[in-house]
């Protein structure tokens, strides 16, 4: 490296070494810094790393001096993201099902990238979670920006829908591309869903992200804003079990205090609580009525109710006949 370019660098070498090399249990001495830009052929003196570190604080980053008996540095003070944060962050994306083991190493990687290697060790420990069910979809990353794009530009998209057969494989779903008119992206369940507008059928529908295939923002424009503003997604996605549809009803369930944590847990703070008879308490939540929801009330057990209307109450009582007959 010609000696002038090296000079041109040195303030960019600095701060990568602070930031990887420093936190404020490590501080760099002035003559690490030095003997750092020697080993890359350029010669710098004491001041010239003084006169360095003055200018990348100007700039606007936080670089602060300690003194201790070993004889203190330097440390890079403030970072885009805490270490709390990124923590955060690296147990999303290890635990997501929709971003693909492959994809999931690459963002914790850049994740660590943004701490010190001291602090690094402390993100690895991270890593390790609970064994997830992933996706094998290595384009969601792509369907997801033709989503967005989708939505930003207001057009429509179309996708090849796919399922998994008896092989472990994902197969198309009919032989045409589906055309729909996307609005938003819903995260539920451990799952991505796009919320979008079906034309044909007239209605609003969701897709599983991971599901699609070959994402294309088409010139059309979408349609579907009027059924569009009339969803609240947040409602939507907690009357929706699993995001199967179903016919919506009020139901009014009935069950101990102990359970309204997890009623509220399921369809939010709007649900309406009063007591009723037998220190027990009456829900009443408007919900998409399907197998999932039932599912949903078994795994409870005995404790929860349905106490009206009379015709959700017998239509659970025959699903539970037919599972019976059936084992």
């Amino acid at each position: 490296m010609a000696k002038s370019e090296g000079q041109k660098l040195r303030i960019l070498y600095i701060l990568d070494y602070l930031r990887l090399e420093s936190d404020e249990e490590h501080p760099v001495s002035t003559q690490k810094l030095i003997d750092m830009l020697d080993a890359k052929g350029i010669h710098a003196e004491r001041k010239t790393i003084y006169d360095d570190i003055s200018r990348l604080n100007e700039y606007g980053y936080e670089i602060l001096q300690v003194q201790n008996r070993l004889g203190g540095g330097y440390y890079l003070g403030t970072r885009k993201f805490e270490l709390a944060e990124l923590k955060l962050l690296v147990d999303a994306v290890q635990s997501s099902r929709f971003i693909t083991r492959k994809k999931s190493k690459e963002l914790i990687k850049k994740l660590e990238d943004e701490v010190s290697r001291y602090d690094c060790s402390k993100l690895k420990r991270q890593v390790y979670v609970a064994e997830r069910v992933k996706t094998d979809n290595e384009r969601i990353y792509y369907n997801i920006d033709g989503i967005h794009q989708g939505i930003q530009t207001n057009h429509k998209i179309s996708f090849i829908y796919m399922d998994w057969n008896a092989k472990k494989q994902l197969v198309p779903r009919g032989n045409d591309a589906k055309v729909v008119s996307p609005w938003a992206l819903i995260w539920r369940d451990d799952n991505y869903y796009l919320a979008a507008f079906d034309g044909t059928d007239g209605i609003m529908k969701h897709y599983r992200v991971d599901k699609m295939k070959d994402v294309t923002v088409l010139e059309d424009r979408r349609e579907g804003l009027e059924q569009f503003e009339q969803v609240d997604l947040a409602q939507y996605s907690n009357r929706t079990f699993g995001m199967f549809g179903g016919r919506e009803e009020i139901v009014t369930l009935e069950f101990p205090e102990r359970l309204i944590g997890l009623l509220i847990d399921r369809f939010g703070k709007e649900i309406s609580i009063r007591k009723g008879e037998n220190d027990c308490f009456l829900g009443r939540v408007r919900l998409k009525v399907s197998s999932q929801f039932f599912g949903w009330l078994t795994g409870i057990g005995k404790e929860i109710r349905i106490a009206s209307p009379e015709s959700v109450r017998e239509e659970y009582k025959t699903w539970l006949e037919e599972i019976l007959t059936k084992n």
